[in-house]
């Protein structure tokens, strides 16, 4: 039996969640160095991170072990874990002494991060729902 977290729905779902955790300790990170001198803020680059998902969802990775064995059969697609990095960010702004975290700038992405994580959670759970209902005996 196949395991639905394996599904390539869930994981992509999975590998974005990944990454926007990823993100929020990064920031977290910018906003710690706040006062260290010459501190130059990163962030998770997400254009890599979405090429990369592409570039899986291309190749069919998804590992959930689905097959077409009939030409009208709908493809599995993609999936899987993507890779993404960090990279320097510089804020608009540099201090005096060479730091450029701008503090508004940071809970900015914060809150975006956030707001990108909730709608994510939103559709593990919608699309975990649409399982149980596929899944139960009709009455």
């Amino acid at each position: 039996m196949v395991d639905p977290t394996n599904m390539s729905m869930f994981s992509l779902l999975k590998a974005r969640l990944e990454m926007l955790g990823e993100r929020q300790k990064v920031i977290a990170g910018n906003v710690a160095n706040v006062s260290t001198p010459g501190y130059v803020p990163q962030d998770v680059d997400t254009e890599a991170f979405a090429k990369s998902m592409s570039a899986q969802m291309r190749s069919g990775s998804a590992g959930d072990g689905l097959a077409t064995t009939n030409a009208r059969h709908i493809s599995s697609g993609g999936g899987g874990t993507a890779s993404f990095s960090v990279r320097p960010s510089p804020d608009s702004e540099t201090t005096l002494d060479g730091n450029s975290v701008v503090v508004e700038e940071q809970m900015m992405k914060i809150a975006e991060t956030r707001m990108d994580f909730e709608t994510m959670v939103g559709l593990y759970q919608k699309s975990l729902g649409l399982l149980r209902m596929a899944s139960r005996s009709p009455r």
